[in-house]
């Protein structure tokens, strides 16, 4: 099983690796029932989704009748205004077929003239304060890609006191020492306010480039188990962190598997050989 942790300070015990639902991008609504079991012999107890993620929102739908109570719930707006994000809440909540989600993100801000308009008056930040004032979330956060995404979701914390921050960890991108210095003070940050922290692209190889696509991830994923361990227990060796599986349901039973035998974290050596060995390059520069 998966340890689980406080996920910030929202009272949910969450396995520290959570459901990425992009998996289910473009999944039929009988390998998506495959995917829950999978879930369940892990114990996953936590489902990120998003109303940009393909089909994904519909195919959880059908589990929330029986599963509701099983899973911490969250998903995500796109969309900046205040009209346009609050309707997508609630076709987000229709697709899900719930009355409530846990969790409510704001969806990679981190361009500043988005950051601008979701943030100002008439912005989505405003739409999801309402929905949590009207019980259509308990929680709000925020997530970001790219190498800005911490300096801009420490901007975002200073504006609104968000329950929960997500953005990009791996080894290769923490080369980056300007992401390393921001990554690094925001989780500081964020632990003094007990603010939970959520990683993506852990098993990230690099771009396709001119590889043909053989998975559902827009990256290049590592897919020998060793070397997927080594990436995954990098990334839980961060305490209080958690991991957001890859979205690629295929790859999912790999990323459990080693997450299911996390002791510690790999020296720098054994991540340095790792990049060395399988090519690998950050995703964002």
């Amino acid at each position: 099983m998966i340890d689980k942790q406080p996920f910030g300070r929202t009272g949910h015990m969450s396995t520290r690796t959570l459901f990425g639902s992009a998996a289910l991008w473009v999944l039929s609504q009988s390998k998506a029932d495959r995917t829950l079991g999978v879930l369940k012999y892990y114990g996953i107890n936590h489902i990120d989704t998003a109303a940009s993620y393909g089909d994904a929102e519909l195919r959880i739908g059908p589990w929330m009748a029986q599963h509701r109570d099983e899973f911490f719930l969250a998903t995500k707006t796109d969309k900046r205004t205040y009209q346009e994000a609050w309707e997508q809440i609630r076709l987000s909540l229709e697709r899900l077929r719930v009355e409530q989600v846990d969790l409510l993100q704001l969806h990679n801000l981190v361009d500043p003239k988005e950051w601008d308009v979701a943030m100002g008056p008439d912005g989505a930040l405003k739409a999801v304060i309402e929905a949590r004032e009207q019980g259509l979330t308990r929680f709000i956060g925020v997530t970001g890609h790219g190498v800005t995404a911490p300096a801009m979701h420490l901007r975002s914390l200073e504006r609104f006191d968000f329950d929960s921050v997500l953005l990009p960890l791996n080894y290769a991108m923490i080369q980056n020492a300007q992401y390393a210095a921001d990554f690094e003070t925001l989780l500081n940050l964020c632990r003094e306010r007990n603010v939970a922290v959520q990683t993506i692209k852990s098993i990230a190889r690099g771009e396709w480039g001119k590889k043909t696509h053989t998975r559902t991830v827009w990256y290049e994923p590592l897919e020998d188990q060793k070397a997927i361990d080594k990436a995954v227990h990098w990334v839980l060796g961060h305490q209080g962190v958690f991991l957001n599986t890859a979205g690629d349901v295929n790859l999912l039973p790999k990323v459990l598997d080693a997450a299911s035998r996390f002791q510690k974290a790999p020296s720098d050596k054994e991540m340095r050989e790792l990049v060395e060995g399988y090519g690998i390059k950050p995703l964002f520069t």
